[in-house]
């Protein structure tokens, strides 16, 4: 859970800095690249978590895919039924937002932020269960620091409302997975 903080306390100090406008410079450093030009003033939150969170999701999608063509666990093949389920309903109804919302708006650079693991590792010398785990933790403690965010930064109360049913559905999830990784490979 600390983790999940520090990544919450990142996303916070990225938005703040990132509204403090500027030129586009990224004056050398890693990570900044594009800043300038996607700021808050520049770029409404809400279109910028949207277009993050659409490419994240799909992401998740792709790994619990996978899980259910290779998971040896019922469990794990369960989750990603539900994974699918969530973020593939999640997704449509943000393009349907951003299309409501920002009809004129061309994509954004969204959040600019480490979204955690956006693939399973290819290791066949290690459980794929376990991969998926490795991966789906990571990849659920990014969207976590997004939602974390969204809650207080989003404008949109169906966006804020999104972010808190994410937080929780993830909170859950990881905590599973964390479970199965004890039970299963420890």
């Amino acid at each position: 859970m600390n983790r999940v903080l520090v990544q919450a306390a990142a996303l916070l100090a990225v938005i703040v800095l990132s509204s403090c406008g500027g030129d586009g410079d990224d004056n050398g450093m890693p990570g900044m690249s594009g800043m300038g030009t996607n700021t808050a003033t520049d770029v409404p939150f809400d279109a910028r978590f949207i277009d993050s969170m659409i490419v994240h999701h799909e992401a998740a999608v792709a790994m619990a895919r996978q899980a259910l063509a290779s998971g040896a666990h019922p469990e794990i093949k369960a989750m990603a039924n539900d994974i699918i389920r969530a973020q593939e309903a999640e997704t449509a109804q943000m393009r349907q937002w951003r299309k409501d919302w920002y009809p004129d708006l061309p994509p954004t650079n969204g959040l600019q932020m480490d979204m955690g693991a956006m693939q399973i590792v290819n290791d066949p010398a290690r459980p794929f269960d376990l991969r998926f785990i490795e991966a789906m933790i990571p990849h659920h403690q990014g969207a976590i620091a997004m939602a974390t965010g969204a809650r207080t930064m989003a404008v949109h109360t169906e966006l804020r409302t999104l972010a808190s049913n994410i937080l929780s559905a993830q909170q859950g999830e990881i905590a599973q997975m964390e479970q199965w990784k004890r039970e299963w490979f420890a």
